[in-house]
């Protein structure tokens, strides 16, 4: 737990949540669409570009800590703050011993080098608030240095892999209402727009580090075993249109009805992968590859014939 806390709440200085300046009050949120929740980012200076909840859709990617401490501002200008007399006025009134011993911190960092560093969180980790509760409020730390839980590049470019969404497509097949036992089923999809999604976390003055999801293939579960289905996966990025003589390389052959499962249908799961680089190759970590369901009924029948002589 932060040591300052009791100190502050015994003072009643609300420190937690201070007025812009030594600890940003700015809210990253980046929203939520059906099923899908983005990062909320509180107390951080980090501003989320690129393709982040435009109606797309998330992985539930976490960053692995989920708080850490943002560079601020310099020991005069913390100093000056902490001290001006009007935005400090309620809290020195409301008891000007405990301030003066709070303040005493900032005035003896006076005119040395270096930075306030203060404490952030991505609230939309379970842990974050925790997280963020175990840090100090305020640590000085000199020029070209980094206290411990510091952002650094690496976990810049976690939170960009976090907030990166990709498009959730529409699944067509050929036939499309109803296929039939032995029938191809071809699969391809639509509505996937641009194949490249990116996402950049920058930290204004200091780094930037831009994640890229690029569209390589995608995988088919035929929704029921191997003695029923036999899956072609030969897709590439978006599958195979069906066309009069085009060769069946992509989707699933039924080889029994679908009379006997739930609802008559089985329920095929076309998922896309997006494998995820780091721009530049400046941050020395490898990020799994986003893969995004999306499901279809497929109803299967099975043709009877009549043999007259």
């Amino acid at each position: 737990m932060n040591p300052l806390i009791p100190v502050l709440m015994a003072g009643s200085l609300l420190l937690a949540n201070p007025t812009p300046g030594p600890q940003s009050t700015t809210e990253v949120r980046t929203g939520q669409q059906g099923r899908t929740a983005f990062v909320n980012l509180k107390h951080s200076d980090i501003v989320l570009s690129g393709d982040v909840g435009k109606g797309g859709k998330r992985d539930g990617f976490r960053i692995k800590r989920p708080c850490w401490y943002e560079p601020g501002l310099s020991a005069d200008e913390m100093l000056k703050f902490q001290t001006d007399s009007k935005t400090q006025f309620a809290r020195v009134k409301a008891d000007e011993d405990s301030f003066n011993k709070f303040v005493q911190q900032f005035k003896d960092k006076k005119g040395q080098p270096g930075n306030w560093w203060t404490p952030a969180y991505d609230a939309s980790d379970p842990n974050g608030a925790t997280c963020w509760a175990g840090l100090e409020l305020f640590v000085f730390v000199p020029p070209n240095d980094t206290p411990p839980s510091g952002i650094t590049i690496a976990q810049l470019a976690e939170i960009a892999r976090a907030a990166i969404t990709v498009p959730e497509p529409t699944v067509k097949l050929s036939p499309d209402a109803k296929s039939f036992v032995n029938l191809p089923t071809f699969v391809w999809l639509e509505g996937i727009g641009q194949p490249r999604r990116t996402a950049t976390a920058t930290l204004p003055g200091v780094m930037s580090a831009t994640v890229v999801a690029t569209l390589q293939d995608i995988k088919i579960d035929a929704g029921t075993g191997k003695d029923r289905a036999e899956v072609r996966e030969q897709c590439g990025a978006t599958g195979k249109p069906y066309a009069k003589g085009a060769p069946f390389t992509c989707g699933v052959q039924y080889l029994r009805s679908s009379i006997d499962q739930p609802r008559q249908v089985y329920q095929m799961t076309v998922t896309t992968v997006w494998p995820v680089t780091v721009a530049g190759q400046a941050v020395p970590v490898q990020f799994a590859p986003i893969e995004v369901g999306t499901t279809r009924d497929v109803p299967v029948g099975e043709v009877q014939s009549n043999v007259r002589p």
